[in-house]
């Protein structure tokens, strides 16, 4: 009976976390905006792994919670590590001709 997913802000992650990942990625859009691209990939890379990681090693005591565990830490770490891999494989594939 008691087997649906919860809707209610209980049971989702806590404020002050998200509002701390939404302070990054403002100081990414910022980065990028300046052009530091590099910095900016990295820094959000490094926040989706991490919240994958505390979604994975804390479990249902996490504060960042958007779906299911396994959910939440595989999107999360699969986003950061895609992202580092393919901003650093341009500098494998077109190192030369973009970056002289």
């Amino acid at each position: 009976m008691n087997n649906h997913p919860y809707v209610s802000e209980a049971h989702e992650g806590k404020p002050w976390f998200e509002w701390i990942v939404c302070a990054i990625v403002v100081v990414v859009a910022v980065l990028a905006g300046l052009g530091y691209t590099m910095a900016a990939t990295v820094l959000i890379s490094v926040t989706a792994i991490a919240t994958g990681l505390i979604r994975l090693i804390l479990r249902e005591r996490s504060p960042w919670k958007v779906r299911s565990v396994a959910f939440d830490s595989f999107i999360g770490i699969s986003l950061g590590v895609g992202l580092l891999i393919t901003y650093f494989s341009f500098f494998g594939l077109f190192g030369d001709a973009l970056f002289g």
